[in-house]
């Protein structure tokens, strides 16, 4: 008889894994995360996580067929939009 355990599968990933999985920097998804233009994510103690399918909607929203194709979203770029405030350090 077979005892092997049955693999777990992600459904959360930390940023690191995360910014692989879209196929950017750590770095870059952090400042998305700062200026809330990323995609959405959770706090777990003191640990930013991802859930993956949060991840693929996020990146799905800049799918375009052609350079003339709008799309049905805009992934903004990770930098500050019109009317950011920085947050308030306490």
């Amino acid at each position: 008889m077979d005892a092997r355990p049955t693999p777990v599968t992600a459904r959360y990933l930390r940023t690191p894994d995360a910014a692989v999985h879209v196929g950017l920097s750590a770095r870059t998804l952090e400042k998305h995360r700062c200026f809330g233009t990323g995609p959405v994510y959770s706090k777990l103690g003191g640990r930013i996580v991802y859930a993956i399918a949060d991840l693929d909607a996020w990146a799905e929203q800049g799918l375009r067929r052609s350079t003339s194709d709008p799309g049905n979203g805009v992934v903004h770029p990770a930098k500050r939009l019109d009317g950011y405030t920085p947050p308030v350090r306490r």
